[in-house]
């Protein structure tokens, strides 16, 4: 008995060393609400103001996404269905993608920026597009959270912007995430995207715990100055999948250091020592508070702090990044397997390559965009002949009409070097090349001799072989060959056809 007690003891001591040693501390601060569960099972392993009331922020995103794709797998959309961007959505700030009214983007493209940019237009896109407006849409939100047993949450638009009746506790947040794994695990890979690419645009995931804690697989971020800094996150180990949820923490390292430090107690609450732990029950199980939500407006965002905190806060992440901060600190004690310091665990190389969106209902050709890049590059390192030919296509696009050809990948780029004179230009000057500059006179080929009278009268190249050819008897080589016939010589419908190649072009 003497040798158990010894070895309980110890064992806390160390713990103790090591949660001082990484600056984690043991009491969670008052003003923040923390929970960690079995997906599985629903079993508690540690709540703390679980069943406070609190502002969701873009963690209600999870709530966009669970309707949206219960719609899909009701049949009602599809996810390669176009949705057009209204002008209530793109009014939306601050983080958004940004497409102006009238872009066209499919359910896939809209989740996928959803839940990595946490975009704010695209989560008004999904609302509109599912149940035709805002307000349906929420309706059908809080119809999920009661079926759920969400108690305690209330949602007014798809998004999480600041709003009095926009509720919900780490406790109704716990239990959509167990849903969205339970009931959708087909399409998981949503909420554990590394990042999009959109052209040049990457965005990594504002969650980043993602290929930095070992077994990190979801999910979504939030904040605004109300809630603090909120995070839902999950983790995989030997099968055994975790749901941890921080709110209101003070900065987007410090949700990220809460949140691994309940995944990591949660994953060794199997050992040995589990009996001393009293059991909490299940996340329906946890009582709620009966309480306003706190407002954290001035401690995140007041005139004290050196930034202002912000929801892009999550893309500056060079605090996380430090091997010798508490976070780096933190995740080196982990020991995961073949892992040596920190600085290996919090490589972004581990959170994969960024999946590919874009607007429309196609997505671009293999290679279209770095064609294009390569095209641009190429245009303008044209000599100044190429630079004059661009100039003048482009004061004439707009006339006749073709300037939305004009295109991102670089293909509407009609300055081309002047080709080399051909014979053949003589005779139909439309064809020669030299067009797009409008120096019809640039590519004249050397004329044949022609008769003094054929070039007093000013007849054409053409009416000059055909009086060679009919026995006249040729006369001596003049001494000045016959100059060409000027762009203004031209007839009416040559000169047309010139004009209608220029325009082509």
């Amino acid at each position: 008995m003497s040798s158990t007690r010894s070895f309980v003891a110890r064992t806390l001591m160390w713990a103790g060393v090591a949660c001082a040693a990484t600056g984690v501390t043991v009491a969670p601060a008052a003003a923040e609400a923390l929970l960690v569960i079995e997906a599985d099972s629903g079993k508690v392993i540690f709540a703390h103001n679980a069943g406070q009331p609190w502002y969701p922020a873009s963690t209600t995103k999870l709530m966009t996404t669970y309707v949206t794709l219960r719609a899909v797998k009701e049949g009602r959309i599809t996810l390669d269905r176009p949705l057009v961007v209204s002008a209530n959505a793109a009014a939306q700030s601050p983080v958004k993608m940004g497409f102006p009214p009238g872009t066209v983007i499919t359910v896939d493209n809209a989740l996928k920026m959803l839940m990595v940019k946490s975009a704010n237009d695209m989560a008004v896109v999904l609302a509109e597009g599912v149940a035709g407006s805002v307000e349906n849409f929420a309706d059908e939100m809080n119809n999920n959270a009661r079926r759920l047993g969400m108690i305690q949450s209330s949602f007014v638009n798809p998004n999480g912007l600041p709003a009095d009746d926009q509720i919900v506790s780490a406790r109704d947040m716990a239990i959509l995430a167990r849903a969205l794994i339970r009931e959708m695990p087909e399409y998981d890979y949503f909420w554990h995207l590394p990042g999009i690419r959109l052209g040049k645009l990457v965005q990594r995931n504002y969650n980043t715990l993602l290929g930095r804690y070992p077994g990190a697989d979801g999910m979504k971020t939030g904040f605004i100055c109300a809630s603090g800094f909120n995070l839902v996150a999950t983790a995989t180990r030997d099968d055994r999948r975790l749901i941890a949820v921080v709110l209101g923490a003070p900065s987007s390292a410090a949700r990220a250091l809460k949140a691994a430090q309940l995944l990591e107690r949660g994953f060794n609450s199997n050992s040995g020592l589990s009996w001393l732990m009293p059991s909490l029950g299940t996340v329906e199980s946890l009582q709620p508070v009966d309480a306003a939500p706190p407002n954290l407006r001035d401690e995140m965002c007041g005139g004290h702090r050196k930034r202002p905190a912000t929801e892009d806060e999550d893309e500056v992440i060079g605090a996380n990044n430090n091997p010798d901060s508490p976070y780096g600190v933190f995740l080196s004690s982990l020991n995961p397997p073949k892992a040596k310091s920190a600085a290996a665990l919090l490589q972004d190389a581990k959170m994969g390559e960024p999946v590919l969106v874009y607007t429309g209902t196609k997505p671009p050709a293999p290679g279209s965009l770095a064609a294009g890049d390569a095209k641009k590059k190429t245009a303008a390192a044209k000599p100044p002949a190429g630079k004059d030919a661009a100039k003048d296509t482009a004061k004439d696009a707009p006339k006749n009409g073709t300037a939305t050809a004009a295109v991102p990948s670089g293909e509407a780029t009609p300055a081309k070097p002047k080709p080399k004179p051909k014979a053949a230009a003589a005779t139909d000057p439309s064809k020669d090349g030299a067009s797009a500059t409008g120096d019809v006179t640039t590519a004249k080929p050397k004329p044949k001799p022609a008769p003094k009278d054929t070039a007093k009268d000013g007849a054409s190249p053409t009416a000059a072989a055909g009086a060679a050819g009919d026995g006249a008897t040729p006369k001596p080589k003049p001494k000045k060959p016959a100059p060409k016939p000027a762009a203004t010589d031209l007839t009416p419908a040559a000169a047309q056809q010139t004009s209608q190649t220029q325009q082509a072009r």
